[in-house]
C-alpha cells in the first residue's frame, strides 16, 4: 500500500448511525474474487433513492466520507473497506467505529479517523451547509482541520496503525521486513524438514 501522510479534500456527510458491512457492501457483491470494483456496489441499495447523499452531484470527487456513530458494525467483511475505497475515499470520520472495521481500514490503507462526538457534528453540520468544505486529516499529527468553518481537533490512531500509513505498510510487506530472520531460520532448519521450495 502506499504510505499515507495527509488527507484532504471535501467530503459526503453520510448521517446515519450505526452503518453495517452489509449496508455499505451488500452480499450480492460477495462473489467477486479480486478486490476491485466493489465501488460500484458501494452503498448499492441505498444509492437507488435519488436522494442518497452519494447521488448528490455537489459531492462529487469527495475523499473522505464523513460517518455517523458505531460505522462499519457486523460482519467481518474486509470488502466494506475494499468498496469505500474503490469508490475513491481515502479516510472514514466517525465518533465510533467497529473493532473489525478499524482493523480492517488500517490494514487497507483507508483511514479511520475516531473523532469526539462533538467533532463529529460540527463537521456533519459544516459540511451539510457548505459541500466544497475541505477538511484536512493529517496522520502524523493525528489532527483534523476545516480552517474556512473554523474547525480543528485530535482523532484516535493507534502508534502501530499510524506507522502502517506513514510507512506504506500492508500485512505482507511487514512480514517481508524479516525476511532476512526467516531467511536465516529456513537455512539452519534440518533437510528432511518439510519446506515450500
Amino acid at each position: 500500500m502506499d504510505p499515507v501522510t495527509i488527507v484532504t479534500g471535501t467530503a459526503v456527510p453520510l448521517d446515519r448511525s450505526d452503518v453495517d458491512t452489509d449496508q455499505i457492501i451488500p452480499s450480492d457483491w460477495l462473489k467477486r474474487v479480486e478486490r476491485t470494483g466493489f465501488g460500484q456496489g458501494l452503498f448499492a441499495e441505498w444509492r437507488d433513492d435519488r436522494d442518497f447523499v452519494l447521488n448528490d452531484e455537489r459531492h462529487s470527487g469527495a475523499s473522505i466520507l464523513l460517518a455517523g456513530p458505531n460505522f462499519g458494525t457486523g460482519s467481518s467483511r474486509e470488502h466494506a473497506v475494499w468498496a469505500i475505497k474503490d469508490y475513491g475515499f481515502d479516510a472514514v470520520i466517525s465518533s465510533r467505529f467497529a473493532d473489525i472495521f478499524r482493523n480492517n481500514a488500517g490494514k487497507n490503507g483507508l483511514v479511520p479517523a475516531q473523532v469526539e462526538t462533538s467533532l463529529a457534528e460540527a463537521l456533519m453540520a459544516a459540511v451539510r451547509a457548505d459541500p466544497t468544505l475541505e477538511i484536512t486529516i493529517d496522520v502524523e499529527r493525528r489532527s483534523i482541520e476545516a480552517p474556512a468553518a473554523g474547525i480543528e481537533g485530535s482523532f484516535e490512531l493507534s502508534d502501530a496503525v499510524q506507522e502502517r500509513f506513514l510507512q506504506g505498510l500492508d500485512d505482507i510487506s511487514i512480514t517481508l521486513s524479516h525476511e532476512h530472520k526467516i531467511s536465516e531460520h529456513e537455512d539452519s532448519r534440518p533437510a528432511w524438514f518439510p519446506r515450500t521450495d
